[in-house]
């Protein structure tokens, strides 16, 4: 598969999975006022371990990340690439702590606020990665591979269980329109990237070489 065809496919994705997010917004916003179904909930869960995770998470890391590692000289130990890998692990972990409580028939009222602050972390955690993605690392990391020659990458179809739980979610954007937060923080570029400052200090002191520091105060100086 070309490069530009990969992060094609993984900038779609995207749209699909932020829809997911909104979706599963309005799914705690139903369960918490009395409404939705408690068997919903599993398949939320199911969208984000199998298709998320399991098929486009796996296609960053295992494709695109370690193309990025082992044949573009980025550093997996620092910058974008383990910033980003930080950010699946943290997601997965909310999951983990979400996945009992989508799927109970039955909330205590402690669990209640629980609910509606791990959705709030997880879809907030989840939109601001992608932007992050999407603005810097998919082009940055597009040009990095062009400038070594890496012009196509390997790529697998879904499984059967992905593809389920692909078809699953589309059926629940139906029953619970997305809902957006008008209070998350959203942007383009490193420093709306959620571990901009923490786990990594930005793409060009990260990434770049002294010859694109050089170019860049050339291209400065003669402006």
């Amino acid at each position: 598969m070309k490069t530009m065809q990969l992060i094609e496919d993984l900038r779609q994705e995207h749209e699909l999975i932020e829809q997911v997010v909104g979706s599963l917004r309005a799914f705690v916003t139903a369960r918490l006022a009395g409404r939705g179904e408690p068997a919903d909930g599993p398949r939320f869960m199911a969208f984000f371990r199998r298709y998320a995770g399991d098929f486009h998470h796996d296609k960053e890391e295992q494709v695109l990340f370690r193309a990025l590692v082992d044949q573009a000289e980025i550093p997996a130990e620092r910058g974008p690439v383990a910033a980003i890998t930080g950010e699946h692990r943290h997601m997965a972990g909310l999951l983990d702590a979400l996945e009992p409580l989508l799927g109970a028939a039955h909330l205590a009222a402690e669990e209640r606020p629980r609910l509606k602050a791990l959705a709030v972390d997880y879809s907030h955690s989840l939109w601001r990665h992608m932007d992050a993605e999407n603005s810097v690392l998919f082009p940055e990391g597009q040009e990095r591979l062009r400038r070594f020659h890496i012009l196509e990458l390997p790529c697998r179809p879904m499984t059967e269980a992905e593809r389920q739980a692909r078809e699953g979610a589309l059926a629940l954007l139906v029953t619970y329109p997305p809902e957006y937060d008008p209070d998350v923080h959203r942007g383009d570029g490193c420093v709306a990237c959620p571990s901009y400052g923490t786990t990594c200090d930005g793409l060009e002191q990260e990434w770049w070489t002294d010859l694109e520091w050089e170019d860049m105060h050339e291209r400065m100086s003669s402006d």
